[in-house]
């Protein structure tokens, strides 16, 4: 049996590994790619002897062995935005035990540069990809012809019974938004949004109108609604800026957390008390929202629990198992009211 230390130069090859565990090169594959194959006392040797020199399994050789790749693709819309950096974060601690790590990349919610990362990751041979798409429309009828057959779990997006997604219901969402500040005696309100073509966005200032009609006000004459250029702090400033143009509503509801943050500095900026002169309603409920200047009220989407489910629905989709069903998650968000709207 090999004992013997290390004294490798340069790149460690499977059949260093053998040697040193003292097994054969197949053994060693075997536990690789088959572990269930390999006796557990023969399974810890070869583990030991990999660990002992630093050996990198070949991905695109275990592919060829019909091994699935240990690598899962996360694409984005934006990899600085705290609610897709904790769903990443969900996403993770739920592969980690079955042994997959994330590859994590940003669109910038446009198309073409989407397209190419799928092309990229499909010729990398990750296992699947969990994509937030860029698209605006309304089904998700371009992710149907994906390079290599690439399995893909729409996230934060349903696309329909063609797909695998998990989403939370943003018109809701927008509804409870609204409904908390009319309960609360607002009747000029504000929607600041990200930019238009984001799906998400459309579908909280959906909601809100609804409600709004919902009881008896008029959405074109009691909602403002102003489109940010970004999804971040100084979107929401910039955007909050050009809303003082109007006549200033007494509430507003924002797309994310982050243009609500954005907003609040911009009301704070010309002397606004918030929530005594202006009340803000966040969405997402990111860790910060609640230790905020003024503890932020939100539309809390369960992070989580969106990324369990999808790194699960992904697993599942990935194994080419023919009796898999495209399944289509849509979770309820949840109202969570503090100091910004006088909680």
């Amino acid at each position: 049996m090999g004992t013997h230390t290390s004294s490798h130069v340069g790149a460690v090859h499977i059949r260093d590994v053998a040697a040193h565990a003292g097994v054969s090169s197949g053994t060693v594959s075997n536990t690789l790619n088959h572990p269930e194959r390999v006796r557990t006392h023969t399974r810890d040797r070869v583990n030991a002897a990999i660990a002992a020199l630093g050996y990198v399994p070949n991905q695109q050789a275990r592919m060829l062995t019909g091994a699935p790749s240990e690598v899962i693709g996360l694409v984005v819309l934006d990899v600085e935005s705290p609610f897709y950096t904790e769903a990443a974060h969900a996403i993770e601690r739920a592969v980690r035990e079955s042994g997959h790590v994330i590859m994590l990349s940003t669109s910038d919610g446009d198309l073409e540069r989407e397209a190419a990362l799928l092309r990229m990751l499909a010729a990398q041979g990750v296992r699947g990809v969990l994509l937030a798409p860029a698209t605006p429309d309304i089904d998700a009828s371009r992710y149907r012809a994906l390079p290599r057959s690439l399995p893909v779990v729409l996230l934060d997006f349903d696309g329909g019974d063609t797909h695998c997604s998990v989403s939370v219901d943003n018109r809701q969402g927008g509804r409870l938004a609204a409904r908390h500040l009319v309960e609360r005696g607002h009747r000029q309100l504000a929607f600041i949004g990200g930019p238009a073509h984001f799906r998400q966005f459309a579908d909280r200032v959906d909601g809100a109108r609804a409600e709004l009609r919902d009881t008896g006000m008029d959405p074109t004459a009691s909602l403002i609604e102003i489109s940010a250029s970004g999804i971040g702090i100084r979107d929401g400033h910039a955007a909050a800026e050009r809303l003082l143009e109007h006549d200033r509503p007494t509430a507003v509801f924002c797309g994310n957390d982050m243009l609500a943050f954005g907003a609040y500095r911009a009301f704070a900026g010309i002397g606004l008390r918030v929530p005594e002169d202006i009340a803000i309603v966040g969405y997402d409920d990111i860790d910060v929202a609640k230790d905020w200047i003024v503890p932020m009220t939100t539309i809390r989407q369960p992070i989580d629990e969106l990324g369990r489910i999808a790194a699960r629905l992904l697993i599942e989709h990935s194994a080419h198992d023919r009796t898999h069903q495209h399944s289509q998650v849509v979770l309820p968000p949840e109202l969570v009211v503090r100091r910004s709207t006088g909680g």
